[in-house]
């Protein structure tokens, strides 16, 4: 397994753990570039999340499409192994089982 599909799969063990809704788009070349790699839906809210190993960066592409998602009031996360943390923190602010979650727009 690769290093970015091991945090894919932590990522994916959050979102079970919180039954969210979710799929991984297959792009394949018939999508569009820079689609997120976890498309899911908590609550309402529409989240992206792109998945990352190490220091890897997000592409100008993929940084096009989570501004796109932000700007039509969807949420994003870009994450990797030292951040998984603020995922699990959105999911349990929502769940109430955490109170505090401090993200862009100030919102829980």
């Amino acid at each position: 397994m690769t290093p970015e599909a091991k945090v894919k799969a932590r990522v994916k063990k959050v979102l079970d753990e919180h039954k969210v809704y979710y799929f991984l788009p297959a792009t394949g070349g018939y999508g569009r570039a820079g689609v997120p790699d976890i498309i899911a839906c908590f609550n309402g809210q529409f989240i992206a999340i792109e998945t990352k190993a190490g220091k890897g960066k997000t592409t100008a592409l993929q940084e096009r499409e989570l501004s796109r998602i932000k700007a039509n009031g969807g949420t994003t996360f870009v994450i990797n192994e030292d951040n998984l943390d603020d995922l699990k923190l959105y999911f349990e602010c929502w769940t109430g089982q955490f109170t505090v979650f401090d993200d862009d727009e100030g919102r829980c």
